[in-house]
Formats: C-alpha cells, structure tokens, sequence
C-alpha cells in the first residue's frame, strides 16, 4: 500500500514549484485499478488550467520515475478539485463559508456521524456549521472523515471560470497532438 503522507510530501514542493496549492493525494482503485489522484489548484483563482494539471503530471512523473515510491503499477490522475470538491484543510471550511457541505466524521459525535449544512467557518480547531437537522454545530477538526462542498446555485455561481479564453486553444493542440499520434501508429504498422 502506498504511503500516503510519504507521497503528499513529495508531491507537495512540486505543486508549489508550479505556483500551486496542494488540495488532496489519494490512492484509488484498490488492487484492480490503482490510481493516484493528485488535486491541486491556483490559490488565487481556485482554478487548474488543463496546462497546469501537465506540468504538475510531469513534474510527478518526473521525480516518481527517479524515487519509485510506489512499488505496484499505478495510473497518475491530476486534476482540480470540481465544482463539488472535498474539503481536506482547516482553512477550507472558512474559505468557503455560507456554501453547503456535507461533513462525514470517523465516530459520532451528538449520536451522529453526518452533518450537512451551511458552513460558518472555522474557530480554533473546530468547525463551525449551520446543520439543517441540529442548527449550528461545532465539529472538531481531527473528527472529520471526509468533507465536500454541496452542488448548489449559489456554489456554481461562485466557480464559475474566470476565463475561458484558452478553451479553445487548448481544444486545438489536444486534436493536434492526437493527430500526430495516429499518424505515428500508421508509420510504425508500416515499417
């Protein structure tokens, strides 16, 4: 099994190198599929450019090929984390106060595992949220299983790209790139 924290702090200087937030690494898949998800994103725009998910691929690629930390084949997911992402640092359940999440907790606490609502923010070391079953709510950091933003509106309208100037370019070196490729294939079943 993969050392997931050995792999964060790995991968955490080559996102920072590229002037990007570490937001998850995760192992996926189990035995059948493995895939390491990376999540990153820009601080300032919360955004990852398809240019930014291949450098920091190939900066990972790069320095996992040299190190080999993970003993088993494995696929390299990275990718930004969505419009409906987790959130996995203190700091997340404040930068996204007044939006909707859903907060698993490794154990109960209050009789209950799952606390959904709008998030306060964040006081010391706990979690402010306003649960729509119990009001407002105080969760320990450390008791967080899992946590992600709800799919709303108001979320969307907050996500919404700051530019979509470069779609189209992009869009336009992705059917290149497969062009070369195919021709590429048709040139080696000739040889």
């Amino acid at each position: 099994m993969a050392d997931i924290a050995l792999l964060t702090r790995m991968i955490e200087p080559e996102a920072a190198a590229e002037g990007l937030a570490l937001v998850r690494v995760k192992m996926m898949g189990g035995t059948s599929d493995p895939t390491l998800q990376v999540m990153a994103e820009r601080p300032d725009t919360r955004q990852l450019s398809l240019q930014d998910c291949a450098q920091l691929s190939r900066r990972i690629s790069d320095l996992f090929d040299e190190k080999d930390p993970i003993e088993h084949a494995y696929r390299l997911e990275v990718s930004s984390p969505g419009i409906d992402r987790p959130l996995t640092r203190l700091a997340d359940f404040d930068d996204w106060k007044g939006h909707e999440a859903k907060i698993s907790l490794a154990e109960k606490l209050n009789g209950r595992k799952q606390y959904t609502g709008d998030l306060i923010g964040i006081e010391g070391d706990e979690i402010l949220i306003e649960d729509q079953g119990l009001g407002a709510s105080r969760i320990p950091f450390s008791a967080v299983h899992s946590a992600k933003l709800l799919m709303t509106d108001k979320l969307i309208e907050a996500t919404a790209p700051l530019s979509s100037a470069d779609a189209d370019e992009v869009l336009e070196e992705d059917m290149e790139l497969e062009a070369e490729e195919i021709s590429d294939q048709i040139n080696e079943g000739q040889d």
